[in-house]
């Protein structure tokens, strides 16, 4: 009579968990990167009442006869299907499409988490909502990266983009070809040197004959421009150099009527600092920068496990290693079984309301049906009570 008073004790016990877990679900339907999870139910050990006998002569073997003690919680199992998805535009919201984790460091710990709601800390810094600091790897002054471990995100205004020389231009639109022989035409276009200083460079177009241009730098650099009907011809120049600056001159035409040639592109600058970044799929960081330059500033770094339900939950929607689920494998988005990285995006909860509620349904009617049992042991005992009166 007392197995059937606690197994029905340790069923109101492991269903009370199961409300418990299936409460949390419902309570974070919206939280960003949630993962819902589940109770798994397993039976205690049995009492042998009566043990196997094997057959005997002319008697066939008996089975054992057990009773079950009840039922414990035997694990509760968290559930990584991706959740949906949510535009908010916000370029620091991030969202993983397909496995993988976001890695975050907070004081000596390192954590990982799938919330991608991330903000700047005065410093640059890429952080969680709990302060936790995004872990990737920072681009060089050229904007290569190169790996290696990771280390704190920083995408601050400071950053720079280093003033590069000019090295090459190009001219193009049109030379007219009815105009007057000399005519001269001076086209000034602006070159920097490796400091991102700034200097002028007048290309001198001398129309010397029909159908041919001279074109000089006023130092020593000179071109010929030949054209027929308006376009070069096989003796035309197609390039010169000013002062190390290769001149792309191929583009350039000789119609008649017009007067449009100019510089269409100058490479080099001056050094300016990052005005706003964007995310590429695979997690690199594409900078913007005030001299109109843009390269990558840095690349998110994801990490995965062998074992994700392995990982222990650590608050704030991040996780923490643990001894089942495996060392963590980081590497760039959208490699090595990795998904992608969406901007603007963050992931949703992956609660399903429908299963919760039911699950809410099971629970409760598991609770009362445990509860039943307690009730009608007593009212047995207490019919075994009242045969002494």
């Amino acid at each position: 009579m007392l197995r059937s008073l606690y197994s029905g004790i340790s069923g109101l016990r492991a269903h009370q968990t199961m409300l418990d877990v299936t409460g949390n679900n419902i309570a974070n339907v919206n939280t960003q990167g949630f993962k819902a999870s589940s109770v798994q139910f397993e039976d205690t050990l049995s009492q042998m009442t009566k043990g196997a006998s094997g057959p005997q002569g002319g008697n066939g073997g008996t089975n054992p006869a057990q009773v079950g003690l009840g039922v414990q919680v035997a694990g509760i199992a968290t559930n990584f299907t991706q959740g949906s998805s949510q535009t908010t535009g916000k370029n620091t919201d991030m969202m993983i499409s397909g496995d993988g984790f976001f890695i975050s460091k907070q004081g000596t710990e390192t954590l990982y988490t799938r919330s991608g709601s991330l903000s700047q800390d005065p410093q640059g810094r890429l952080v969680t909502p709990d302060g936790a600091i995004v872990q990737g790897w920072m681009a060089g002054p050229n904007g290569t990266i190169t790996g290696g471990p990771v280390r704190d995100m920083v995408l601050s205004t400071a950053t720079l983009a280093p003033a590069a020389a000019t090295t090459k231009a190009t001219v193009g639109g049109n030379l007219p070809g009815d105009a007057a022989v000399p005519t001269t035409l001076v086209k000034p276009f602006q070159v920097y040197d490796a400091t991102g200083n700034a200097s002028t460079v007048n290309l001198t177009f001398t129309h010397t004959a029909a159908g041919s241009w001279n074109v000089s730098d006023g130092a020593g650099g000179t071109a010929t421009l030949n054209f027929a009907n308006g376009q070069p011809t096989a003796g035309s120049s197609k390039s010169m150099t000013i002062g190390g600056v290769a001149v792309d001159l191929s583009t350039v035409t000789g119609f008649t009527g017009m007067s449009t040639v100019t510089a269409n592109s100058v490479d080099g600058g001056t050094a300016g600092t990052l005005q706003s970044f964007s995310l590429a799929k695979d997690g690199t960081i594409m900078g913007a920068f005030s001299n109109g330059s843009k390269q990558a500033v840095g690349r998110i770094a994801l990490a995965n496990f062998t074992n994700p339900e392995g990982l222990e939950k650590a608050g704030s929607s991040s996780y923490r290693t643990s001894a089942n689920s495996g060392t963590a494998n980081v590497g760039t988005a959208g490699a090595g079984g990795l998904g992608t990285l969406l901007g603007g995006q963050l992931e949703m909860s992956n609660v399903d309301l429908s299963q919760e509620f039911t699950n809410l349904i099971v629970a409760q009617r598991g609770f009362q049906a445990n509860a039943r049992t307690i009730t009608t042991s007593d009212q047995i005992l207490q019919e075994l009570i009242d045969l002494k009166r």
